[in-house]
């Protein structure tokens, strides 16, 4: 929740002079170097009453090691949302990201370059959901007889993404009836999203029966099966080596939570879920995520669209003193990239 702090221009302005230099150099900042980088002339007793006034407003602290300060979550909140100005990334610089999209047709590989890009380019880690099974629009399926009652379905989505799945029926269907169930399932179901397809059809089951001939009661089973289960959420994270090289990140105490957060996935899932339905850039500073692991970074999100339809995240993972006014149009543009590569063309 933003706050309203009510600061005087000369405290925002060496709040927001304190806070870049601390990004810029990581180590606390100190009334000699505020007053370098400040461009105003203020003595070292003003700047340290106004420094002290920015502590017992919690936008600052004093680490027990020096007697410069940091921003505090709250500082750092209060600087991106009221302080920080953002530029948008040139046409050049967009033009080389869309390039990197270049040559890569595979749904699954173009979320793995999305999440490459993101960590190459910020030198921290990139994280991109997979594309929502259910957000997907379904475009075609075939069946193919196997052994024992079971069926290969095969179905593409509008990304040209084949999925395989197999199914047991309580029934053999021979050639001919299984490609009776397919062109009718393509044939009511094609351009619907795997959720809507998926309450279609139970509605279609609760019909009476004298409204469905055998072939497609047929089929309509077969497809209740073959999509009951939506997809098991997950994200392709690239990079996460590159949070070693900030100290705040590096201790082992510290590196072994981030990376059990990782390799276990709900807690960075859910905080991306978060942003699935959230519109433009969203970013989680600190202990704002509410998970301990993500306590001294930040994350940095924008939901992604096919079809106009939003399907997934994108994120870039670091510290909390991370260049937010490069990394917020980055992330930006890179959401509306990915979502462009993975529409059908």
């Amino acid at each position: 929740m933003k706050k309203n702090f009510d600061l005087n221009d000369r405290s925002l302005h060496l709040l927001k002079t304190l806070v870049e230099r601390y990004i810029h150099d990581g180590q606390p900042v100190g009334s000699r170097v505020l007053s370098k980088n400040a461009g105003i002339k203020l003595s070292p007793a003003t700047i340290r009453n106004v420094m002290s006034d920015l502590e017992d407003l919690g936008l600052v602290h004093s680490p027990h090691t020096s007697s410069g300060r940091v921003p505090t979550v709250s500082g750092y909140r209060f600087f991106v949302d009221s302080l920080l100005t953002v530029k948008p990334l040139q046409s050049s610089e967009i033009c080389q990201l869309d390039d990197k999209f270049k040559g890569v047709e595979n749904a699954t590989d173009i979320v793995s370059r999305a999440s490459t890009i993101l960590s190459e380019v910020t030198q921290m880690a990139g994280v991109v959901t997979l594309p929502r099974r259910e957000l997907v629009c379904f475009r075609h399926i075939e069946f193919l007889s196997l052994s024992h009652n079971r069926l290969l379905v095969i179905f593409v989505t509008n990304e040209d993404e084949v999925h395989n799945k197999v199914i047991h029926t309580l029934k053999k269907f021979n050639a001919a009836e299984l490609v009776q169930a397919a062109n009718y399932l393509n044939s009511v179901y094609s351009g619907r999203s795997l959720s809507a397809v998926r309450e279609a059809v139970l509605n279609d089951l609760q019909q009476d029966r004298y409204q469905l001939n055998q072939g497609m009661i047929d089929a309509v089973n077969i497809a209740q099966m073959a999509f009951e289960e939506p997809q098991k959420e997950d994200y392709v994270l690239s990079g996460e080596t590159n949070l070693m090289s900030f100290s705040e990140l590096s201790g082992k105490g510290h590196l072994k939570q981030l990376f059990d957060a990782f390799s276990q996935k709900q807690g960075v899932i859910h905080i991306l879920d978060q942003c699935l339905l959230a519109e433009g850039v969203q970013i989680f500073i600190g202990e704002e995520s509410g998970y301990q692991a993500f306590d001294q970074c930040s994350l940095v999100t924008s939901s992604y669209a096919i079809n106009d339809e939003t399907v997934g995240v994108l994120g870039v993972i670091g510290p909390t003193r991370m260049a937010y006014e490069k990394v917020i149009p980055f992330v930006d543009v890179t959401a509306k990239l990915l979502g462009s590569a993975l529409n059908p063309k």
